[in-house]
């Protein structure tokens, strides 16, 4: 079969029959997602004492993501996350906030279902 029959015949196959390719999502990219959407919470200072948002072009995004660790298996995701918070705010309702955003940011940006956002808080900044 060459080339030209080849196109002809994919060009019948609807959409929804099968796809034109596969998207595959390394998870370093899911954990890089989770990490960013975690230091946006108001009182998230870092990820595992790497450096919030503002700082993140001299860091890159391989480095805020040292905190964040995903697993993947048939479109489920669960991720762990080690963050430091800052002094004075109540750690469960800053915690829950932190699990909706990782949840609500990686299930919008790449259709997988977020099953588990296990927080361990690792440490406490003490900023006056």
């Amino acid at each position: 079969m060459n080339m030209e029959q080849e196109t002809v015949k994919n060009t019948q196959l609807s959409q929804e029959e099968e796809p034109f390719g596969t998207v595959k999502i390394a998870d370093d990219v899911v954990a890089m997602i989770a990490a960013l959407a975690a230091t946006e919470v108001d009182g998230v200072t870092s990820m595992n004492g790497n450096m919030a948002n503002e700082l993140l072009s001299r860091v890159g995004v391989k480095g805020l993501a040292k905190g964040s660790k995903v697993e993947i298996f048939n479109k489920k995701v669960k991720v762990e996350l080690a963050i430091n918070l800052e002094y004075g705010f109540n750690i469960p309702a800053t915690c829950q906030r932190v699990q909706n955003r990782v949840k609500n940011s990686i299930e919008n940006m790449t259709g997988l279902e977020v099953t588990d956002v296990n927080i361990r808080i690792s440490g406490i900044n003490m900023t006056h």
